[in-house]
């Protein structure tokens, strides 16, 4: 009985990390870089964890959808000037370019392969850039015109992905950190917590749940 119970608690602890892992990993901008690279800044749902690696799928989890927030849609030029600002920090491969605008927009933009190796072409054959090729993949850099040419056109430097990042507001962001300390509460009491201490936590779970539909049930208060 004891272990059917503690069963169904973590059943409901993952069941909502799944919902907000994702979202985690994507907070804003200034929470995300204070944790370090790629760090999402509600600790606890990541390798290392009390709940072990991530859960969900999807920029912001299986709810699906991007939602708290619209990105803005990459315009022209914009995977030129991403390329040109990420290769005036370092030599990348195609592959890594993708990959370092998804991660700097939080998921907010990731141009596929046929817009990125295309500009690559592009910026090569002006003589921009120039490619070197190990392990049967190649690593672009900028060649001395390109680094000449970045001094002189210092606008094409800039970094599009940041106007393409998820917009979540303080009070969200609040939220899913209030929502991290009650899992750490329940996670306490699902290892420790006795029979009945257990199923108060269900009732009190599911009362919750209820609230929290009638809330967007009720509609927004400011709208009325």
């Amino acid at each position: 009985m004891r272990r059917h119970l503690r069963r169904a608690l973590y059943g409901t602890i993952l069941r909502g990390a799944a919902m907000w892992q994702e979202q985690s990993d994507a907070g804003p901008r200034e929470h995300r870089h204070r944790g370090g690279r790629g760090r999402g800044p509600w600790p606890g749902f990541g390798p290392g964890g009390p709940f072990g690696p991530g859960f969900g799928g999807g920029p912001f989890g299986p709810l699906g959808g991007r939602g708290f927030g619209r990105p803005r849609k990459a315009k022209r030029g914009d995977v030129r000037a991403a390329i040109l600002a990420l290769l005036a920090e370092e030599p990348r491969n195609g592959y890594q370019i993708i990959q370092e605008i998804a991660e700097r927009s939080q998921g907010g933009w990731k141009p596929s392969p046929g817009a990125v190796y295309p500009a690559l072409q592009q910026l090569t054959d002006e003589g921009l850039v120039r490619s070197e090729e190990s392990d049967g993949r190649k690593t672009f850099q900028l060649t001395d015109a390109g680094r000449a040419y970045l001094q002189d056109h210092p606008d094409e430097v800039h970094a599009p992905w940041e106007e393409m990042t998820p917009d979540i507001g303080d009070d969200v962001h609040e939220l899913f950190h209030l929502s991290r300390q009650a899992a750490s509460a329940l996670f306490q009491l699902a290892q420790t917590g006795s029979d009945g201490q257990i199923r108060q936590a269900k009732q009190v779970l599911t009362e919750t749940r209820r609230k929290l539909y009638q809330i967007l049930a009720d509609g927004d208060p400011a709208e009325e």
